[in-house]
């Protein structure tokens, strides 16, 4: 059982978190866009920003053991799931009513609209489906979710207080057919109301992800029509009937959540830490990691004292935060999978089990990503030959006839264009931004499929395989979603992409 973090002192400042902490840009109820499967950049965000890290406190001892510094490792990294998640549903949640981006706990958040050119506050975002989310707080009572029926697909991921997924509901999971979920934490001990499915969760707080499949903007009022058939709220209003409470908004959490998950002393991060163990227990195949963790008094029902770490704390601490992307890039390797020129985060993501390592990287790069038996992300900088994608050239990507991204029933795939710099969507003449099976493709008469890469308009017959960048350099990623078993164990080969004659 691996319960030990192995680092390694290498240099490289923290990256990328997924976009539903972008709205920590916004206010009290705001409707800054938000979009999930994305990432947000958070260069601004570097770990080595000393301001941000307070002192741990005056202490007889001058400076901590390397075997406490390489516990406390340890324990950041098991937990900076939690603490980011925290501090995203502290955000998100902090709003008097539901908007497009934020809403109370337990109630439904829905975004009403696709990511353009114009989306400059996320990078690499989705324009396949559209997001609804729930934060859920099991402390108090239960929780009843609706979903409507659905033709498309609709898949409800939910996630527990680390991250992990805890079950797919609708597309991909039980039913498309429409259900009533009770959602009920680790001490609920009341009935399941009949005509309720229970989702038990091991944790008080929770996540739930609603991806809906949307074919355009023509195609958002259709979206709209299912969100509105989705309805959250406690088990006692739903049996007693009235409208969910208002929730409350404080100016001081309109903060982007990495900055502040970085900003935290070791002995506020810590002790945060602690409270969070105490609502959310650790799974019992983390036993071992959190007997490790109670060496420095980090777990539930303990509590943390910075002076253990020396007068040079806030130095050490700083030094750490900015190896650490670094060093579970590098501890994580074995789970990047290669399919040719494009590369994925592969198995166990999402269902992590006690790769602590691998939970705080996709935290850091992907937080709130799908197990890859619900969807592939498939990313691609260079063509064939190893040279980076630019926009000074043009490109066709090109798919074998019968090696379309296999996918199983309501299962899509598509292509989506970045600029390499920002990860913003290209602007474009036509407003394409991806290639997907939804499309009006031409395929070739052996039935295969070229996509052209280029910034100049192509010929007339090649327009509607058109996938426009610009002048400057930019990357590819390709989603699968519903992958077959040919897509994940690397059988089936991903398309190639090589410069035009």
């Amino acid at each position: 059982m691996k319960t030990r973090i192995r680092t390694r002192s290498l240099s490289l400042l923290l990256i990328m978190i997924i976009i539903f902490t972008t709205v920590g840009m916004a206010g009290c109820g705001s409707t800054a866009s938000s979009d999930a499967d994305s990432t947000t950049d958070s260069a601004s965000a570097s770990a080595t920003d000393e301001d941000g890290i307070s002192e741990a406190g005056d202490s007889d001892t001058d400076t901590a053991t390397d075997e406490t510094w390489a516990l406390v490792k340890d324990a950041y990294v098991f937990t900076f799931p939690l603490i980011l998640e925290y501090a995203t549903k502290e955000k998100m949640t902090n709003t008097v009513t539901a908007t497009s981006t934020q809403a109370p706990v337990n109630q439904f958040i829905h975004a009403d609209s696709l990511a353009t050119a114009d989306s400059t506050d996320v990078v690499t975002p989705n324009v396949d489906t559209v997001y609804s989310q729930v934060w859920l707080d099991l402390s108090e009572d239960a929780v009843v979710i609706e979903k409507p029926a659905t033709d498309r697909y609709c898949s409800i991921e939910v996630m527990d207080a680390y991250t992990n997924c805890m079950a797919i509901l609708g597309t991909g999971g039980d039913t498309s057919d429409a259900c009533t979920y009770l959602f009920t934490g680790p001490d609920y001990d009341g009935e399941i109301p009949e005509g309720m499915t229970q989702v038990s969760m091991p944790t008080n707080m929770g996540w739930i992800i609603v991806r809906t499949l949307c074919e355009g903007t023509e195609d958002l009022e259709n979206v709209a029509a299912i969100q509105s058939a989705m309805t959250a709220s406690t088990l006692t209003l739903y049996q007693e009937g009235g409208e969910p409470a208002e929730g409350t908004c404080d100016e001081d959490k309109n903060y982007t959540p990495l900055n502040y998950v970085l900003s935290l002393s070791p002995t506020e991060y810590f002790t945060l830490a602690n409270d969070l163990m105490n609502e959310n227990p650790p799974a019992e195949e983390d036993a071992d990691a959190i007997a490790s963790f109670a060496e420095i008094n980090v777990g539930p029902g303990l509590a943390f004292d910075g002076d253990i770490l020396g007068t040079e704390a806030s130095e050490n601490w700083t030094a750490m935060l900015t190896d650490l992307t670094a060093e579970l890039s590098e501890e994580t390797a074995e789970f990047s999978v290669e399919n040719g020129i494009w590369s994925f985060y592969g198995y166990p993501i999402a269902e992590f089990g006690t790769e602590y390592a691998y939970r705080a990287l996709i935290a850091l790069g992907g937080f709130g990503a799908n197990p890859v038996s619900m969807a592939m992300y498939l990313k691609c900088k260079t063509d064939e030959d190893g040279n980076p994608l630019s926009g000074g050239h043009s490109y066709v990507l090109h798919f074998e006839a019968d090696a379309l991204p296999p996918v199983e029933e309501d299962g899509f795939w598509s292509v989506t264009v970045y600029d390499s710099e920002t990860d913003a969507l290209i602007d474009n003449a036509i407003d394409r931004y991806c290639i997907n099976d939804r499309s009006e493709l031409q395929y070739n008469e052996d039935g295969s499929l070229d996509i052209y890469l280029q910034a100049e308009e192509p010929e007339e017959d090649q327009v509607s395989n058109w996938l426009p960048v610009d002048e400057g350099s930019f990357h590819l990623m390709l989603r699968i979603y519903l992958p077959t078993n040919e897509a994940t164990d690397g059988t089936w080969s991903a398309p190639t992409i090589t410069m035009a004659e």
